[in-house]
Order: C-alpha cells, then sequence, then structure tokens
C-alpha cells in the first residue's frame, strides 16, 4: 500500500478509495514494522484518571510517531494539550496545533503523525465508575468496524434502552 508508506515518510496524506479499509490496512503494515509498539508502551505511555462518571486517557506522543487509534463506540471531547500534528479521518487531513479541543463522532478512527512531542487527552463515560481497564474497552472501544456497526444498531434495539436505563440508575 503505496499511500501509507507516504503518510510515514513525507507530508502526502492523498487516499483513493475507502479511507476505513486504508487505515485498517495502514495499522496493519505499522504493527509489522520492526520496533512497532502496539498499546500502552514506554515511548507513548498512558495515564488513566478517573471521576465519578467518568474515564480521562492522557497520552504523551514524542515528535516523529506514527500513530492509529483505536474505534470508539461514543461521541467525545478530545484536548490536544500541546504540540502539533497531522490527522487523518474519513472527515480527510487536517493539521491540529494545540491547545485545542474537538469533539470526536462516534465510530472514528485516526491516523496521526506527530510533528513535535505532544500531550492528547480523551474523556470517556464510565456509567458503572469502573477502573478495570479491559471493562473500560468493552464499553468504549469498538475492535472493528463490524463491531461498531453492530454497536450501533443494537444502541436502538429496546433491550439496550432498559439497559442503560439500569446502568443509570444504578450508577447514582
Amino acid at each position: 500500500m503505496e499511500d501509507s508508506k507516504e503518510l510515514v515518510s513525507n507530508n502526502n496524506f492523498s487516499y483513493k478509495g475507502d479511507i476505513r479499509k486504508e487505515l485498517i490496512n495502514f495499522e496493519q503494515e505499522l504493527k509489522n514494522v520492526d520496533g512497532a509498539y502496539v498499546g500502552d508502551n514506554e515511548v507513548c505511555p498512558l495515564k488513566h484518571s478517573f471521576s465519578d462518571g467518568m474515564y480521562v486517557r492522557e497520552i504523551f506522543i514524542p515528535k516523529g510517531m506514527v500513530v492509529v487509534g483505536k474505534i470508539h463506540k461514543h461521541q467525545h471531547p478530545n484536548f490536544l494539550m500541546k504540540g502539533t500534528v497531522d490527522v487523518v479521518t474519513e472527515e480527510g487531513v487536517e493539521r491540529l496545533v494545540g491547545p485545542t479541543s474537538m469533539i470526536s463522532k462516534a465510530g472514528t478512527k485516526r491516523a496521526l503523525r506527530a510533528i513535535t512531542d505532544l500531550t492528547w487527552v480523551t474523556v470517556h463515560s464510565n456509567p458503572t465508575n469502573t477502573r478495570d481497564l479491559e471493562k473500560l474497552e468493552k464499553l468504549v472501544i469498538a475492535e472493528n468496524y463490524e463491531g461498531y456497526e453492530k454497536f450501533v444498531a443494537l444502541k436502538g434495539n429496546w433491550k439496550t434502552k432498559i439497559k442503560g436505563k439500569i446502568i443509570k440508575f444504578l450508577s447514582e
């Protein structure tokens, strides 16, 4: 996939075709690069914080690092606390300069390249106030786009609505 190699090597972010497929393919290519990191690691450490009904995730990303994020099930706030980054999503390509904030749409997946050192913060709903990161991942993250589409379809289901009300009631 030549386009993804360009993403790593220069500022040419032109994609042709299905951007979802390109992001998934690019992520797979990155995982196969010698020295690639997946998940929490010493190069891009994560900090997890908790507040009543909220989970806050902060990541440090060093200059030059290329990262592909996960697919989030819910709309949520993001804060680029410091740094400059080029970001590719289904919405297109943009350069962000921190400090800035944005709301990510549900189902968003990003590929980014850190132009400078970055600190990026996301805030997610945590209706059960769990501190178990595996449980939080299941609440917040879809493993793939198919899983996200299934989640969206079930979200309108009456059982899901009742479950949400029960969780809210138990969380009060």
